[in-house]
């Protein structure tokens, strides 16, 4: 077990339609040992979508973690000066989350954990799905990359003939990029080719 006795923080955004990549790997750290805490963005805890709704995704949070996730300010705010966990993931991290992390905007409670853990220089992990990532989010995410303490699940274009600027985070390295980010380093390659990003399983293997 991987992640034994390891306290996750896992924190998704409103990147509606990503969530039914994201949940399983929640559930595959689960089997690995890791003790997760959930936090949820308003948009996660309050909007319904053609993929689901809020109660739904609360649901399924509730289910794979067994706790009630944390969906307030107020709620997560604790997590810094009580260290409460050995790592935050943001999984999907939204454009909007992305901007917000990059210029210091604590408005929601996954950026107020995010504060939280840079406040104590504790791992941060990215996983992005913003469709401005070689738009208007380029920026914010180099100012990121150079951040001391966050990390990125590695990325690339999901659809560079019809959405040239949308960037995804391969969720199937999840795991393996959250045991790099517990040693104090980025799992490589950052950035993947889409023809890459459909053979995650292979890089998987190299940290089996």
């Amino acid at each position: 077990m991987k992640l034994k006795g390891k306290r996750v923080g896992f924190a998704p955004t409103g990147s509606h339609c990503t969530l039914t990549k994201v949940l399983p790997q929640m559930a595959r750290l689960v089997e690995e040992g890791a003790q997760i805490i959930p936090i949820i963005s308003p948009a996660v805890r309050d909007r319904d979508t053609r993929f689901g709704t809020a109660s739904y995704w609360r649901a399924e949070i509730e289910k794979i973690t067994g706790r009630k996730p944390l969906d307030t300010i107020v709620a997560v705010e604790p997590i810094g000066p009580e260290k409460l966990l050995d790592i935050l993931v943001v999984a999907p991290c939204t454009g909007n989350t992305l901007a917000k992390i990059a210029n210091g905007i604590t408005d929601t409670p996954v950026v107020m954990a995010v504060k939280a853990r840079l406040r104590n220089q504790r791992p941060v992990l990215l996983a992005i799905a913003t469709n401005d990532g070689l738009g208007a989010n380029a920026v914010n995410i180099g100012r990121l990359l150079n951040t001391k303490n966050i990390y990125m699940v590695p990325f690339g274009q999901d659809d560079p003939v019809n959405k040239p600027n949308s960037l995804v985070a391969s969720m199937d390295l999840l795991l393996p990029a959250i045991l790099e980010a517990l040693e104090g380093r980025q799992i490589q390659p950052v950035i993947l080719s889409p023809l890459a990003q459909k053979r995650t399983d292979r890089r998987e293997a190299v940290f089996a």
